[in-house]
């Protein structure tokens, strides 16, 4: 590890739980974030920040003035441009010691294949279940960490799916195809601090996944009520009859 990269992960070094060999994980590593909206956004920086050495960033979508109140890795001056070239330009200005990939492109069943099978972990801050699901399914295939996120209103969940492992859920444990309606804050609005309060915790979620440090999640949803302050963790047992990872 160069003088540099001791100086500005010297914090995160400092940690007895991290120290330079975790570091050097973190700086190995490669994730994949799928979305660059209201998640994604404060996902990506956090990572980037924290020193993930490849970050491959996936959306097909395009700066809007309604994206700006919470998608914060974007400014004023990128509307009109597609996110992952303005999202791209943020990380690299952040840390330039990092590798940014993009895939601008919509997402399904072959090319999320292409992206996931050389990455450690998937953060999906996508806000439909279409999406999810099939993220979800190419991961269990893959067999790789999936760590969702949804946010609306005042509200957010996380929770982390290692649906390749024995004993542990997947997303379609938790919801079924038939019979989810999709709550997205295009719809029904959402508070900006709250995506940057649900996004920063995937960002810590991936890194302890990564570092394979405390409670990681897996099998338990966290719910997070901001109006409240309130945060609860309910268990997720794995579904002997889910289609994906049974």
């Amino acid at each position: 590890m160069e003088d540099q990269e001791l100086l500005r992960y010297s914090k995160q070094i400092m940690l007895p739980q991290v120290d330079i060999e975790g570091q050097q994980k973190i700086m190995d590593s490669t994730v994949l974030i799928i979305g660059m909206g209201g998640l994604g956004s404060p996902t990506a920086l956090y990572l980037a920040a924290a020193g993930v050495g490849h970050i491959v960033i996936a959306d097909f979508d395009q700066v809007e003035l309604s994206n700006l109140q919470r998608q914060i890795i974007h400014q004023t001056k990128d509307i009109g441009e597609d996110k992952v070239n303005s999202a791209k330009n943020k990380l690299i200005e952040l840390n330039p010691e990092i590798k940014v990939t993009i895939a601008n492109e919509l997402i399904h069943t072959d090319n999320l294949s292409e992206l996931i099978k050389d990455v450690d972990i998937v953060l999906d801050g996508t806000d439909n279940f279409e999406s999810r699901f099939e993220i979800n399914k190419v991961c269990v295939e893959n067999k790789k960490p999936l760590i969702s996120a949804a946010v609306v209103r005042f509200e957010g969940q996380v929770s982390v799916f290692k649906g390749h492992e024995k004993d542990k859920p997947c997303y379609q444990c938790l919801y079924s195809v038939e019979g989810e309606e999709n709550e997205s804050c295009i719809d029904n609005g959402v508070l900006a601090p709250v995506a940057g309060l649900i996004g920063t915790i995937q960002a810590l979620q991936a890194i302890k996944v990564l570092l394979n440090l405390g409670d990681q999640l897996s099998g338990s949803l966290l719910l997070v009520d901001a109006l409240d302050l309130s945060f609860r963790k309910v268990k997720i047992g794995k579904d002997l009859k889910c289609p994906v990872c049974n």
